[in-house]
């Protein structure tokens, strides 16, 4: 018995190695940014190499902090990422629905569209993006960043989505029928709660998606310093006289705690969403 214990560790041991290394490579440019917003001016230029700071100071932080418009970027961000989350949510349950429990004509050919707009590179959009924009006059505002990120985020949602609520028997939602309950009915009070794990696990990849997101909001549509996000924030940090490496790698620091907070939260459902979301096509 332990013979073959020792046997299967050693088997797995490549395996062990190979995720240990992975997540060392994935880790560590997130540790070296968290390191260096808390090390001096003085040893961020230093030319040797220190995995810790020697002496730590909150001096970047502040300064990341009194930055003009620092609040102001963070509202525009929340506001834009969780319309566009909503949104997206909003319209991708109902086209999931008509998918996975309907049965129309074009069905197949509507889904195979959205795979290939899933499937299609965001920045070739910038350009058309761009045009159709400038046409209807919505350059340069927000409503147009978050119909942006809601286009990004739809189709993967409805992906996901669709396949979680094909997991779902539809015998449970006639049953509540037969109960007495409509179609809307049986699917609210049935069908709803099963999509929970699908519903945060999609969340989560929009508000990532939507929040991190710099090409269209640094490039294309917003120009106004009023209205940009905080991707476009962290670029006010370099200038014609270099880059203030502390602040900007402080200002990273504090970009990216929302997102590890809602990951946090909802890490939990997540793996049995995508799970779920791909049991059945």
């Amino acid at each position: 018995m332990t013979r073959g214990r020792t046997r299967t560790q050693i088997r797995r041991f490549p395996l062990h190695a190979a995720a240990a290394a992975t997540v060392l490579l994935c880790l560590f440019p997130v540790y070296w940014m968290v390191a260096t917003a808390f090390k001096p001016t003085r040893e961020i230029q230093s030319a040797s190499l220190q995995l810790l700071p020697a002496h730590w100071t909150l001096d970047h932080f502040r300064r990341a902090v009194g930055a003009d418009g620092f609040a102001l970027f963070w509202r525009n961000s929340l506001l834009v990422t969780l319309s566009a989350v909503l949104l997206s949510l909003l319209v991708a349950l109902g086209a999931a629905f008509a998918v996975a429990r309907l049965r129309w004509k074009g069905r197949r050919a509507f889904l195979l569209m959205v795979f290939l707009a899933q499937m299609a590179p965001w920045e070739s959009l910038i350009i058309p993006v761009y045009i159709i924009s400038r046409d209807t006059g919505m350059l340069d505002r927000l409503p147009t960043l978050t119909l942006v990120y809601f286009m990004i985020t739809l189709p993967f949602t409805v992906v996901v989505l669709r396949g979680f609520l094909a997991a779902i028997p539809p015998e449970l939602e006639e049953a509540a029928q037969v109960d007495g309950c409509t179609r809307a009915g049986a699917f609210r009070r049935v069908a709803f709660p099963l999509l929970a794990p699908g519903l945060m696990a999609t969340s989560l990849f929009g508000y990532i998606t939507a929040w991190n997101e710099f090409a269209y909001a640094n490039f294309l549509i917003i120009k106004q310093q009023d209205s940009r996000t905080l991707p476009v924030w962290l670029s006010s940090f370099q200038n014609t006289f270099g880059t203030d490496w502390g602040a900007t790698m402080a200002a990273s620091t504090l970009f990216a705690l929302p997102a590890l907070v809602v990951f946090l939260l909802l890490q939990r459902h997540v793996t049995a969403g995508f799970a779920a979301g791909a049991v059945k096509g």
